[in-house]
């Protein structure tokens, strides 16, 4: 009885190992996966991010050198607020992805520039890049 008894604690010991290294082979394989689609949506986001930043960033240089030409056809309101526009664009942390002020300081970018758009009237929104859907209609 006792060869018997080896016998199935060896079937359950399999079965035991088996399983201990399909979990650890399988748990391997989602941390090299994972780390790859991680760093795919990683880039996808920080490309995004960027992109919207840096329109941002053409707003405000198109709106300084409108300033520029004819200070008086922007009011003291709305230069005040493309400067205030100015600063949250520097304060972002561009090179601190994981800063918890990030999500803060872009809606308040956002925020900024609608309102900016409203007080001059301007029909200005920041839609991303077009999709290769939207580029059947686009005109030049």
């Amino acid at each position: 009885m006792d060869s018997n008894g080896d016998m199935f604690d060896s079937a359950v010991n399999l079965e035991q190992t088996h399983y201990k290294e399909g979990h650890e082979e399988g748990y391997a394989n989602g941390l090299v996966s994972g780390k790859e689609e991680g760093r795919q949506v990683g880039l996808k986001t920080g490309f995004e991010v960027g992109e919207e930043l840096g329109f941002y960033r053409g707003c405000i240089g198109i709106w300084n050198s409108a300033i520029r030409v004819d200070p008086n056809h922007f009011s003291v309101r709305v230069q005040k607020s493309i400067s205030q526009m100015n600063e949250l664009l520097k304060k972002y942390p561009i090179s601190e992805p994981e800063n918890e002020s990030v999500s803060d300081i872009m809606d308040s970018l956002r925020l900024k520039f609608r309102a900016i758009c409203a007080t001059l009237n301007v029909k200005l929104e920041y839609n991303g890049y077009p999709k290769a859907s939207d580029v059947e209609n686009i005109e030049f």
